[in-house]
């Protein structure tokens, strides 16, 4: 599947940004911060996570549906990404 320069580069940050906050959650439980606060940070960068996973699948069906027989030959007819969808929801 080819993806745009654009996607990739919105990826990847989205990505650094989600590393940054994993790294934030490791240090927030070797300085013993309170639970409560603990669980916030990773459902933030749980929904992050989804969040770059569903830009990656909606650049995925972008593609199927502008030239679906490319797609098929290459692996990703329209319910090969409708399933990589459902991994996510």
């Amino acid at each position: 599947m080819d993806l745009t320069v654009q996607t990739i580069d919105d990826l990847l940050k989205r990505l650094r940004r989600i590393e940054g906050q994993v790294r934030g959650i490791q240090q927030m439980l070797l300085d013993g911060r309170e639970c409560r606060d603990v669980v916030t940070q990773i459902s933030a960068a749980s929904k992050a996570l989804d969040q770059a996973g569903f830009k990656l699948v909606a650049s995925g069906l972008t593609y199927c549906l502008n030239d679906p027989e490319r797609a098929a030959r290459e692996g990703y007819d329209i319910d090969d990404v409708q399933k990589m969808f459902m991994k996510l929801a």
